[in-house]
């Protein structure tokens, strides 16, 4: 059973290394070509930057402790589009060029989603379409962009280009654009990024997105946040207010069937299974979280091994669904 990886994160050190010498928006506390961890700070939060974040090599004895066949690597919070948009083209190349190299250094093993300047959405179109050049087979939103959510027009370039070219784009939370009540307790993290990718995605179906670009595929991360739970309510919506279905014609679930994958990355069995009846065996992917603090990646494995469904719907989670999405 090949099992693959989908939402699990990089820092390439060349991006690394760039925060370090000149910081901006993100900050680097720690020399990344030294001993130990680092911390990655920006506004409203911080991630520890582990060897599992900067180095293929360790990450691959990690893989293959956990039984994990293939990872595809996407860069984290806080991404390119939080710094000015010329620093956030080069950082942007910078990643691109490094994931499409760790790719070819280790065939089979890796596939990643192209990291882009989402500030600047006509040079994102431009990188988008030279990262799947590089071979990278998705690319990574954010759920919101400098406080901007991804409904908005101004992305549409993107979008075109992912429509056009079949490629899938994953939603990953950041802090929420007002995030006071979250700064404390590391909020942001247990909370705030599972309410902003809820507001994200029911921002883009009810916008009417997915009419105007059909082919486009999102993949949500930890396990479509709160959507399995809520979905019967926006169906609700749909049919009670007249701002919820003003730019739609059928309801928010049937849409987000169509258009999205939940990654694994809820590690409660019960919550995976609420999960597979809303979406159904094609449309979940394993992921771990991995390298970061609350990231588990033989949990991950473990949970879906353990899952009570049948062996067709295993192959499926683990990495069946992946391979036809990524084409690893």
């Amino acid at each position: 059973m090949k099992t693959v990886d989908v939402h699990n994160h990089f820092y390439p050190m060349s991006y690394l290394r760039e925060l370090y010498r000149r910081p901006g928006v993100a900050r680097l506390e720690g020399d990344p070509d030294g001993t130990g961890d680092c911390l990655l700070h920006y506004e409203g939060d911080y991630n520890v930057v582990v060897y599992g974040h900067r180095l293929l090599e360790h990450r691959l004895a990690d893989m293959d402790r956990a039984g994990m066949d293939v990872h595809i690597i996407s860069l984290t919070t806080p991404g390119c589009h939080v710094e000015e948009a010329a620093r956030g083209i080069e950082l942007a190349r910078l990643v691109n060029d490094d994931f499409a190299e760790g790719i070819r250094k280790y065939p089979g093993r890796f596939q990643a989603f192209a990291a882009l300047p989402l500030q600047d959405p006509a040079a994102s179109a431009r990188e988008l379409e030279r990262a799947h050049g590089l071979g990278l087979a998705g690319t990574t939103f954010f759920s919101n962009l400098n406080g901007v959510y991804p409904d908005d027009q101004r992305f549409y370039p993107v979008y075109e280009v992912a429509d056009a070219l079949g490629i899938p784009i994953f939603i990953h939370p950041t802090a929420p654009a007002n995030p006071g009540a979250f700064l404390d307790y590391r909020m942001v993290a247990v909370a705030g990024f599972l309410f902003d990718t809820t507001t994200a995605i029911a921002r883009m179906v009810y916008s009417g997105l997915f009419n105007r670009f059909p082919k486009l595929q999102i993949q949500l991360g930890h396990l479509g946040a709160t959507v399995p739970y809520i979905v019967e309510r926006m169906d609700r919506a749909f049919v009670a207010y007249d701002d919820c279905h003003r730019f739609i014609d059928r309801p928010p679930s049937q849409i987000i069937k169509e258009h999205c994958y939940l990654d694994t990355v809820n590690f409660d069995p019960d919550a995976i299974r609420l999960a597979l009846a809303f979406a159904g065996p094609d449309r979940l992917m394993l992921g771990s979280d991995y390298p970061h603090q609350v990231g588990d990646m033989p949990r991950a494995v473990r949970t879906i091994r353990e899952l009570p469904v049948d062996e067709g719907t295993r192959e499926k989670i683990m990495g069946t669904n992946a391979g036809l999405v990524f084409g690893v």
